[in-house]
């Protein structure tokens, strides 16, 4: 247990900063626009340290280090995916354009900015649409997340930590907007860096050094017992720091579900699409840059090296690898994201296990704000505001689209999906935060990447390829994760109640194919042939002027 009077002294004056900064952002938010794009006019500081800290949630550090820990540091390749992909290709590829198409149409939202490029009121709905039905599936991982360490740090109970986290994220989303959100992710950015620093060196210092504790990990490679091994298959794994064995089952989870889903889906997830939109000009992007990747060097790669490690801390103390202790502490079956806080809590000084606590806490509401957010905005401004206008709305209350947006809307929107949100945490399974994470990038990678893609860099855009992107990449990412990728056909059942088998293609390695292997692909070619099928017949759109 934790000194009550260290916890409460360090968590009195975070949540006293982070109330501050919220109501910072609350004085500056006067109207729909700034509860959705925060003035178009951010720091590239704020830029840079929220974004990241967007990026970055509890599914890196608690998720992603539980599986470092039972896969080992292969997951190395994320991080630089994350900082090659998700920062410098995503600034300045996709940024800089976001931004100036952004200001062009006057957009207000990801949806919107689709909808506004393809001149669709279907792409704007449909976009917001998908975004409300997948997005709480992440919002769920991250809350899971911050208060399973909770749980296991205080003692206090599951669901009451739950319900309290969401609460607190929840007010200064509702009230502030997505300046409050992003200057409350900047401070909580910092306290990130600040803690898993500090928890790096420790680390090295409690097992001998960097050379001593690598070689020790190499070394646990042979000395751990067939037996202890848990739930690796027994063929591909080489080690903690060696790759999987090319085109192993192991090889396959990391590389196409882990590294790919994540380091691809970044391009495409709507709440750091939306930074891009705040940045007064393109300098400012640029600026952000360097933030940005320094930051997720310094969290996500610090939390795979210390995920692995953790097992050289077990085998010293415990004569057995973090799966055996996570297993032996909490009992069968095996929850890879109770491991980093099992670490922690055993090897960390009290301060240092605040600290982490409010590293997770900060980097849980920093993700959890802006997908909150999102979601808020998806509801408000994309959906309801499109209904207002339908023939569904009785004559008298229908409004004029320009008309419709509204501040409360945007607000209430908001208060919904936050209780969607809380009530699938509650249903969700343990041991789910990496996955649901892949899944959610993996989905948004297939269904938004390519018709993104063909908005920013097409001079004239075809509206029938967007769609069928849309609707292609959605389908066949839920049909394969549905009915062939076994880590989700199996818990979901509906491949076993329609066809009395896990997957459909069991007894082969195409079980263990993230979806986003096969889905993007087929997005893209849905894309092309719609494109020429709109070229052949002269109904590309016009060039932007």
């Amino acid at each position: 247990m934790v000194d009550t009077a260290t916890f409460w002294v360090f968590t009195v004056g975070y949540i006293a900063i982070t109330l501050f900064l919220a109501y910072y952002g609350w004085k500056k938010t006067k109207s729909s626009e700034d509860f959705l794009l925060a003035g178009k006019n951010v720091s590239p500081w704020i830029i840079g340290l929220s974004y990241g800290s967007t990026f970055i949630s509890t599914s890196a550090i608690v998720g992603f280090g539980g599986v470092a820990a039972q896969l080992g540091m292969g997951l190395m390749w994320l991080v630089f995916l994350n900082i090659a992909l998700g920062i410098l290709i995503a600034f300045v590829v996709f940024g800089k354009p976001t931004r100036r198409l952004g200001q062009k149409l006057k957009a207000m939202t990801f949806p919107d900015l689709i909808g506004k490029r393809y001149n669709s009121h279907f792409m704007q709905y449909a976009t917001g649409i998908l975004i409300l039905v997948s997005m709480p599936l992440y919002s769920s991982a991250v809350l899971i997340g911050g208060s399973q360490f909770i749980n296991v740090t205080l003692n206090v109970d599951y669901n009451v930590a739950l319900l309290g986290f969401a609460l607190i994220t929840a007010m200064y989303v509702v009230v502030g907007g997505l300046l409050a959100v992003m200057y409350t992710d900047a401070f909580q950015g910092g306290v990130m860096i600040v803690g898993m620093s500090l928890i790096l060196v420790i680390t090295f210092s409690l097992l001998g050094g960097v050379d001593h504790a690598i070689t020790a990990l190499t070394a646990l490679n042979t000395q751990v017992p067939a037996a202890q091994i848990g739930s690796l298959p027994a063929s591909g794994w080489l080690g903690w720091t060696s790759m999987p064995d090319l085109g192993s089952t192991i090889w396959l989870k990391m590389v196409t579900t882990i590294i790919m889903g994540v380091g691809i889906g970044v391009l495409a997830q709507p709440q750091l699409i939306v930074r891009f939109m705040t940045a007064k000009d393109s300098k400012t992007l640029n600026r952000a840059i360097p933030i940005g990747a320094v930051f997720i060097l310094l969290t996500t790669g610090i939390a795979y090296t210390v995920g692995a490690l953790t097992n050289v801390y077990f085998w010293n103390n415990n004569g057995m690898i973090s799966t055996a202790a996570e297993v032996s502490k909490y009992g069968a079956p095996l929850n890879t994201d109770k491991i980093m806080p099992l670490y922690i809590n055993s090897a960390m000084p009290d301060i240092v296990i605040v600290l982490f606590m409010l590293t997770l806490l900060a980097a849980a509401m920093s993700t959890l704000s802006s997908i909150f957010h999102t979601m808020g905005s998806a509801a408000g401004h994309d959906v309801w505001r499109h209904f207002k206008t339908s023939r569904l709305m009785p004559k008298s209350k229908r409004c004029e689209l320009e008309e419709c947006s509204s501040l409360s809307a945007n607000k209430i929107g908001a208060v919904i999906m936050i209780i969607v949100s809380v009530g699938l945490a509650f249903l969700m399974p343990p041991s789910i935060i990496a996955r649901a994470t892949a899944m959610f990038m993996g989905l948004c990678a297939a269904a938004f990447l390519p018709l993104f893609t063909h908005a920013l860099f097409s001079k004239k855009v075809s509206l029938l390829a967007a769609k069928l992107s849309l609707l292609v990449g959605a389908i066949s990412w839920f049909t394969w994760t549905a009915f062939v990728h076994i880590a989700e056909s199996q818990p979901l059942g509906i491949c076993k109640a329609l066809f009395g088998s896990d997957s459909l293609l069991n007894g082969t390695s195409w079980t263990v194919v993230d979806s986003l292997v096969i889905a993007i692909p087929l997005s893209i070619l849905a894309l092309l042939v719609g494109w020429l099928i709109d070229r052949k017949k002269n109904r590309l759109l016009p060039e932007l002027a």
